[in-house]
């Protein structure tokens, strides 16, 4: 079982920016496929940005443009850099991480972070 942390939520106004930071324990991060996912008042956590072991990335078309996900294999950490933020992105953020190898259903999940776009 992969430990993920996640750090750098709070309130932000409208078309501001904000950094999420995920910290992994583990000891071998290289074999990760990373993801943020979020969850909106009442509503069903959905993806929002995936970067594979060996750097591809993909977005959510909701995000896409806007957020830019990134990982340091060395120091064990993915980001998500969010700009011109809306409040739909009001949100609890969760960090996922998935072995290679392994099936879906058996990947990790931070406890979340929560992120308020509000004016």
């Amino acid at each position: 079982q992969v430990q993920l942390v996640e750090s750098g939520g709070g309130l932000v106004q409208p078309g501001g920016s904000l950094r999420l930071s995920c910290a992994a324990s583990v000891r071998v991060f290289g074999i990760l496929i990373m993801a943020w996912y979020r969850q909106g008042p009442g509503q069903e956590r959905e993806f929002v940005a995936r970067i594979t072991h060996g750097g591809t990335t993909n977005y959510a078309d909701s995000v896409r443009g806007r957020f830019t996900i990134s990982r340091d294999d060395r120091k064990k950490m993915m980001y998500l850099q969010m700009n011109n933020l809306k409040p739909e992105d009001t949100a609890v953020y969760y960090c996922n991480a998935k072995p290679i190898y392994a099936d879906a259903k058996d990947s990790s999940w931070g406890q979340g972070i929560q992120v308020t776009v509000s004016s």
